[in-house]
């Protein structure tokens, strides 16, 4: 909830739009906000996080898998979160991705990703097989796009930093799945952020609208025959919203309305329209209304291509990791798992870095590519050291010879280490795998009976 008052533009139009809900509308504003989290299904069930978490959680009426957090907890500074159990989500954001419902072994683009919130999901629903591409045109926004899905322990996503007309340029018609979560401007974030508030202008739902239409088009030119596209905002402004979608609709005769099949969603309002039109199945879009769920605004339209041309999938030629690096991993692989968790996926490697490459990839030829699969280590000379991505990526029950020291969330000694202090634990020398309640949450390497502490340290909680 912030202290800022609603720019009265912004209530005049919501007064007309809603009418007698108006100030229902008006009022929910002014409540806080909700905290939402979303369980990482591919590391454990809903139901089995409800039991650890030591916080009061209520089910999101669309999300099977997503919660709304009770009271003034603050799960994002649990161990669970470090060991990417869940992903602090606004409650709304998690339908979009359902809505979106991608399937294991399709090919969907996230055209718009940071932070990774619905990239993330898209991973989980789709059981991390396929592959999931996460773009995000602002490279400064890529770190955190990045370590979210380290955390979440995905190995089939490759992140790109690229215009969106570049990808439809080298891509064209591939992708069955496609979402575009558009930047807004933000009405729905009005309770839980002031800025979004002071940076509003009338003049900026415009400016949102114009840049929305063009992105769709873009976004429309990757979709396969068959294919889906969702197009998500998190504000209320019908211009950026029905209007971008029926502006859409009227020159992209090969798209059509599909139901979101989101539980609770308001359907969207034909009426809305700048100027009359014939646009009954816009009620097909969705809407969510804080006052009417748990949650803050959203807006939903899923769009099917029925009918186009689609484009060759040209697939990414990446070159095999040299002999000696293979070996070095093969190494490590025979001390620590009981199988190779990579056995049937190609290894690259770039620079001193090994990463397990996803296959069927669509070509990346002069793309920025910020990440693409699992980082599995750095190649030394006569030795290998694992990357953090590759401890998040898998479960205990692949580690064979390596140590393993479990604790609870409440050791005093694992905060300690996430806070970057090495900790005494006396036993054979090497490495070894930290997990809190049997969830990999960071390599150590003990050495004479002192676990020497690899956190990276971005990561690191603060000093206390």
């Amino acid at each position: 909830m912030t202290n800022i008052p609603l720019p009265l533009p912004f209530i005049e139009r919501m007064q007309n739009l809603l009418g007698n809900e108006a100030d229902t509308f008006l009022a929910a504003l002014g409540r806080a906000a909700l905290t939402g989290l979303r369980t990482n299904t591919l590391k454990l069930s809903a139901e089995r996080l409800r039991a650890l978490a030591p916080w009061s959680m209520t089910p999101t009426p669309w999300c099977p898998d997503g919660f709304v957090v009770s009271g003034r907890e603050q799960p994002g500074k649990h161990p669970f979160h470090a060991a990417g159990l869940y992903y602090m989500q606004e409650p709304s954001a998690m339908a979009v991705a359902v809505a979106l419902a991608p399937q294991p072994g399709e090919l969907v683009l996230d055209l718009a990703a940071a932070p990774g919130g619905k990239a993330t999901h898209l991973a989980a629903l789709m059981y991390d097989w396929g592959i999931v591409v996460a773009n995000e045109i602002e490279t400064s926004r890529t770190s955190a796009l990045s370590s979210n899905i380290e955390r979440w322990g995905i190995r089939q996503a490759i992140i790109t930093n690229a215009e969106p007309e570049r990808l439809a340029s080298q891509w064209g018609a591939i992708f069955d799945r496609v979402l575009l979560d558009a930047p807004c401007s933000g009405e729905g974030m009005f309770r839980k952020s002031a800025t979004a508030i002071a940076m509003w202008r009338p003049e900026m739902v415009q400016g949102c609208a114009l840049r929305q239409q063009r992105a769709l088009d873009t976004a429309a030119a990757l979709v396969r025959p068959g294919g889906m596209l969702c197009y998500s905002t998190c504000t209320f402004a019908p211009e950026e919203n029905e209007q971008v979608i029926a502006a859409f609709l009227d020159t992209h005769r090969d798209f059509e309305l599909a139901p979101t099949g989101i539980i609770g969603a308001a359907p969207a309002c034909p009426d809305w329209l700048a100027t009359p039109h014939n646009r009954s199945d816009l009620t097909l879009a969705a809407r969510l209304w804080p006052h009417r769920t748990p949650g803050e605004g959203h807006f939903v339209a899923l769009l099917q291509r029925a009918a186009g041309e689609a484009a060759r999938l040209k697939p990414a030629a990446w070159k095999p990791a040299p002999q000696p690096a293979l070996a070095l991993w093969r190494d490590f692989v025979a001390a620590t798992f009981t199988s190779d968790p990579f056995a049937n996926t190609l290894l690259v490697a770039v620079g001193q870095q090994l990463y397990a490459i996803p296959e069927g990839a669509p070509h990346l030829d002069g793309l920025k590519v910020k990440r693409a699969g699992v980082c599995l280590g750095t190649i030394h000379p006569k030795r290998f050291e694992p990357a953090h991505s590759l401890a998040l990526a898998l479960q205990t029950s692949d580690l064979h010879n390596v140590a393993t020291f479990d604790l609870a969330p409440d050791d005093e000694r694992l905060d300690r280490y996430l806070q970057g202090h090495p900790l005494p634990e006396p036993g054979a020398d090497g490495w070894m795998l930290l997990s809190v309640t049997g969830f990999p949450v960071s390599w150590g390497r003990r050495s004479r009976g002192i676990i020497k502490n690899v956190y990276p340290k971005g990561l690191r909680r603060p000093l206390r």
